[in-house]
C-alpha cells in the first residue's frame, strides 16, 4: 500500500465496503459523541468520515488530534448506520472505521477558522492565506478559475488561435496608468517597464505574420486597487487577429465568452445575439458604458416638458443649450416613503436631492402628485407619464444640468431604483457589445484634446477623418463587453497606418518624434507591410468573479494583495538593501515623515 494514500478523501463509495483504505488529510471537524470519535478527514478531492472508537488501538493518539492537524489513517470502510447518511457528500453513504493512526502535521492554534464561512478581517486572511485557500467557498473559487482558463486555452485553440508568451521585462508605454519600473543593472540608469499589456507585442506579432494570436497575459498597472481591480497584478485573456473587420472579432469571440458563462454559470440564462449599443446611446439610455442590462428600466430625456415650465428650478437650467433632464421610470415606486429614500440617497450621494413625480389613481385618471407635479401642472405631468409608459403605484425620478457631468449618477439612481424594487433579474447574465467610443476627448485638467480610450486603435473614416472632423466628433473602432454592470473585455480594430497613427499622435498634442521614441518597434513595422488587425482582452479576475457570485476580485485570486496594495503574506513591498541599491546604482530619497 502507498505510503499515505490507498483513496482520496473524496473517492470512496458504497462499492468499497469491506475493503482496506489508508487515507491522508486535515481534520475539518472534530466530533465526540459519547466517547466515540468522529473526524471529517478533507484533501483537496473531497471529505470522508471517519471513526475511531476506544476499542481501536488508534483512539488515544486519536483523542489528542486538533482541528487542521494533517494525519494519515488506515482502517475498513463500511456502510453508515442508517438514518446518518449524508446525501450532500460524494463519500456520504460510508465511514472509515480506523485501526491506525499516524499525525503527519501538528497545527496551533489557527488564526483563520478553516471551518464554515465565518466573515473574518480580510488582513488576516490575507497574512494566513494558505489558510484561507484551505477554506470550501474560496477553495471552490479558485478551481473554478482554473477550470475556467483551462476552457478559455481550449475554446480559443478550436478557433484557430496560437498561443504566444509575450515579454515582462519590456519598455515604458503610456497606456492610462502608471508603469511598474525595474531598475537595470547592467544599464545605469535605465528601466524596464513591467507590461501594462501586450498591446504592442500582440500587434508587432501581426506584423511578423502569425495571423491569430492569444495568451492569457499577466499584466502589470501601478494605480490604486477597488473592488473590481486587483493592485499590481492582473490576468487577461489577450488576443489578436489579422485581415478581419470589427464584426468578425465579434463573431469569433461572443461564443466564446458566451460558452465559457454558459458552461460554468450553473444553468443561469447568458444572452443570445448580443445587441450592439452605440456609447452615447448606453450613456443616454443606462448612464454608463458598461449598463447592467438585467435591470429593464431606460431613462429618457424629458427637456421639452420642462422646457418653459412652472418648475423654475429645471426651467433655468435648460436656458443653457447644452442642459437636459433625464427622468428614471420606477414603476412599483410611488410611495411617498420610497421618493423620501431616494432623495435621501441621492443626497448620500453629494447631490442636492432627487427631484421626483408620484402617479395615483384620481377615479379614471392617473394623476402626477408631488412638488414637481403641482408646479408643472396635469397636462406636462401627463405627457410625463405617456413618455414613460407608467401607471398607477409608479413613479419618475429626475436628473438636470449638463448630462456629460450627471450621466453617471443618473445611471446609478437608476441602478439604485432596480435594486431597491426588485427589478434587477440577478438569475442571468445578461451581455452586449458597447460600440462607437470616441476617439478624443476634451482633458480639462490640461487643457487639451487627448485621446478617449486606446491610442492605437482606428479612428472611423481613417486618416481622412482626422484631417477633415472636428477631433471631438470622431469615433474609434472601439468595442467593450459589458455584462451585469462590468466591463468584460476592451478592444479595437487597430490603426495599422503609419501616417494615420502620427496623425492621431499629432491631434493629441505629441509630434512624429514623440512617436518614434515612444512606440519605435510598432511604427517601424508599420512601414513593412502591416495588415489590418484587431483583437481585444477580456479580464479573467472578472469573469471568475461573476460565475462565483463574489462580490471582491481576491475572492477568486490566490495570493492578492490588500487595498494599500501590500502582499502580508510575503511582506512585499520590501525595502532594499545597501548593496542592492549600489548594484542598481540607486539612491533613496524618501519623503519626510508625515509630509
Amino acid at each position: 500500500m502507498h505510503l499515505y494514500r490507498s483513496h482520496t478523501c473524496g473517492a470512496l463509495r458504497a462499492g468499497d465496503i469491506g475493503s482496506e483504505a489508508r487515507l491522508s488529510g486535515w481534520c475539518h471537524r472534530i466530533r465526540d459523541h459519547g466517547g466515540v470519535l468522529f473526524i471529517d478527514l478533507r484533501d483537496h478531492y473531497g471529505m470522508t468520515q471517519i471513526v475511531v472508537d476506544p476499542d481501536s488501538p488508534a483512539f488515544k493518539l486519536a483523542e489528542k488530534v486538533r482541528s487542521e492537524w494533517v494525519i494519515r489513517v488506515d482502517g475498513k470502510v463500511r456502510q453508515r448506520p442508517a438514518g446518518t447518511e449524508n446525501a450532500n457528500l460524494p463519500t456520504g453513504q460510508v465511514e472509515m472505521f480506523v485501526t491506525a493512526l499516524e499525525v503527519l502535521g501538528e497545527a496551533k492554534e489557527l488564526p483563520v477558522p478553516v471551518f464554515g464561512d465565518l466573515e473574518y478581517p480580510e488582513d488576516t486572511r490575507l497574512t494566513y492565506r494558505f489558510l484561507d485557500l484551505r477554506r470550501e467557498k474560496l477553495h471552490a473559487n479558485i478551481m473554478m478559475r482554473v477550470k475556467v482558463v483551462d476552457h478559455m486555452r481550449q475554446a480559443m485553440k478550436a478557433a484557430g488561435f496560437n498561443e504566444f508568451a509575450t515579454p515582462i521585462l519590456t519598455a515604458s508605454s503610456p497606456e492610462g496608468a502608471r508603469d511598474f519600473l525595474v531598475p537595470s543593472r547592467i544599464h545605469a540608469g535605465k528601466f524596464y517597464a513591467l507590461p501594462q499589456a501586450p498591446q504592442q507585442y500582440k500587434q508587432l506579432l501581426m506584423m511578423a505574420g502569425f495571423d491569430r494570436y492569444f495568451q492569457i497575459a499577466p499584466c502589470f498597472r501601478d494605480e490604486d486597487p477597488r473592488a473590481d481591480r486587483l493592485p499590481g497584478e492582473f490576468y487577461q485573456l489577450d488576443l489578436e487577429m489579422s485581415f478581419v473587420e470589427q464584426e468578425d472579432v465579434f463573431r469569433t469571440m461572443e461564443p466564446i465568452i458566451a460558452g465559457i458563462f454558459e458552461t460554468f454559470g450553473g444553468g443561469r440564462p447568458v444572452t443570445k445575439n448580443w445587441p450592439r449599443i452605440p456609447y452615447a446611446e448606453a450613456m443616454r439610455k443606462y448612464g454608463s458604458d458598461k449598463p447592467d442590462l438585467r435591470n429593464p428600466l431606460v431613462m429618457q430625456n424629458v427637456s421639452d416638458v420642462f422646457r418653459d415650465s412652472g418648475f423654475k428650478v429645471f426651467a433655468r437650467i435648460l436656458e443653457d443649450a447644452k442642459n437636459e433632464v433625464w427622468a428614471i421610470p420606477a414603476p412599483g415606486g410611488g410611495s411617498r416613503g420610497f421618493c423620501d429614500r431616494m432623495n435621501s440617497w441621492a443626497q448620500g450621494e453629494g447631490q442636492p436631492g432627487l427631484g421626483y413625480i408620484m402617479f395615483k389613481a384620481d377615479g379614471d385618471k392617473v394623476v402626477g402628485q408631488g412638488p414637481i407635479a403641482n408646479n408643472i401642472g396635469p397636462e406636462k405631468a401627463e405627457a410625463i407619464r405617456a413618455q414613460l409608459g407608467l401607471k398607477d403605484g409608479d413613479a419618475a425620478f429626475f436628473a438636470a444640468g449638463n448630462p456629460e457631468k450627471f450621466a453617471k449618477f443618473a445611471g446609478a439612481a437608476r441602478l439604485k431604483v432596480g435594486e431597491d424594487l426588485n427589478i434587477t433579474d440577478k438569475s442571468r447574465f445578461e451581455f452586449a457589445w458597447i460600440t462607437d467610443f470616441p476617439f478624443f476627448e476634451y482633458n480639462e485638467d490640461e487643457k487639451k484634446i487627448d485621446f478617449s480610450h486606446n491610442p492605437f486603435s482606428m479612428p472611423q473614416g481613417g486618416l481622412e477623418a482626422l484631417k477633415t472632423q472636428e477631433p471631438l466628433t470622431i469615433k474609434a473602432f472601439q468595442y467593450d463587453i459589458a455584462c451585469n454592470g462590468y466591463e468584460l473585455a476592451s478592444g479595437g480594430i487597430r490603426n495599422h497606418k503609419p501616417e494615420a497613427m502620427v496623425k492621431a499622435f499629432e491631434i493629441a498634442g505629441y509630434g512624429e518624434e514623440t512617436v518614434v521614441e515612444r512606440f519605435g518597434g510598432m511604427y517601424r513595422a508599420f512601414q513593412y507591410g502591416a495588415p489590418p488587425h484587431g483583437g481585444m482582452a477580456a479580464g479573467v479576475d472578472r469573469i471568475v468573479m461573476l460565475l462565483c457570485d463574489a462580490q471582491n476580485l481576491r475572492e477568486v485570486a490566490l495570493f492578492p494583495m490588500n487595498q494599500r496594495a501590500e502582499d502580508l503574506l510575503m511582506g512585499a513591498p520590501s525595502e532594499a538593501t545597501a548593496k542592492q541599491l549600489r548594484e542598481l546604482h540607486l539612491r533613496l530619497n524618501l519623503p519626510e515623515k508625515g509630509a
